[in-house]
């Protein structure tokens, strides 16, 4: 465990607080807001986290990796609180959680969801917001990392009309010839969509391919979809992380002040 996971409590809760940027430039440290473990329907937990204060607040769905919903997931819902979001990590392994070194048993774990069954479960997840006082119903966001930046797509699709605004993360098996995981590719699906999406990659991202970037841009295009896709030289797939091997810090920070931006601009 490092020093960060010691930060995570075994309830799940963060407990170390981020520093935020005022609009002078300097910085000022908030206290953390605290997260739960909530039910979201039937078998169907998650991780949820409000920002403190009173009123209405966008929310943000946040997809996990393969690896599960782990202090990594945590703590993007804890960061997303503090940039004033409600966030919820929808728990689609079902309490199961590898470590990041273990690959085989997350990618096992991968193949064995269902992408029906997944939306259904973020559908769930999606009433459950709906029914909370403090999230503006009318303005909710998705994000995605790995398997979950393929959800985060789909789910713009098959929820389309819940969702306003998407940024997928590393993606992979959106646009693939051939998907190691046996996936089905999503671009028959791009024509369902209504809200803006950003999709973010590393160039040196060993497990998608440039020309599956060049098919999603073409797709979308062509159906006059609303959307950014950009690629980061010196990062490789995983790079928000900084609990992986290939985190990526100059390209990290930059990454995440996009999608500050981007949720800024359709959910605020």
């Amino acid at each position: 465990m490092n020093r960060r996971d010691l930060l995570i409590l075994s309830a799940g809760v963060a407990t170390t607080p981020l520093l935020v940027q005022t609009g002078t430039g300097n910085a000022q440290t908030k206290p953390t807001a605290k997260g739960e473990t909530v039910t979201l329907g039937k078998n169907l937990q998650g991780y949820y986290v409000r920002p403190q204060g009173s009123g209405t607040f966008p929310a943000i769905m946040v997809f996990m990796e393969a690896f599960g919903l782990n202090p990594n997931i945590k703590n993007v819902c804890d960061r997303l609180a503090q940039a004033g979001y409600v966030a919820l990590a929808p728990d689609f392994y079902h309490g199961d959680v590898y470590e990041y070194k273990d690959i085989q048993a997350a990618i096992a774990k991968l193949k064995s969801l269902n992408d029906d069954t997944v939306m259904a479960e973020v559908g769930q997840s999606l009433d459950f917001l709906a029914k909370r006082q403090e999230v503006a119903a009318d303005k909710i966001g998705v994000t995605g990392f790995c398997m979950g930046g393929r959800y985060t797509f789909l789910a713009n699709a098959v929820h389309a009309d819940r969702f306003q605004a998407a940024v997928s993360f590393y993606g992979g098996g959106i646009a693939a010839k051939q998907d190691l995981a046996g996936r089905k590719p999503l671009l028959d699906r791009v024509d369902a969509m209504r809200s803006p999406i950003m999709l973010i990659y590393g160039a040196d991202d060993e497990m998608i391919a440039a020309d599956e970037h060049a098919r999603i841009t073409e797709a979308l295009s062509q159906a006059k979809k609303r959307y950014i896709l950009t690629v980061f030289p010196n990062a490789g797939h995983g790079f928000l992380s900084d609990r992986r091997d290939s985190y990526a810090a100059a390209p990290a920070k930059e990454a995440w002040e996009m999608t500050m931006n981007f949720f800024q601009q359709y959910l605020k």
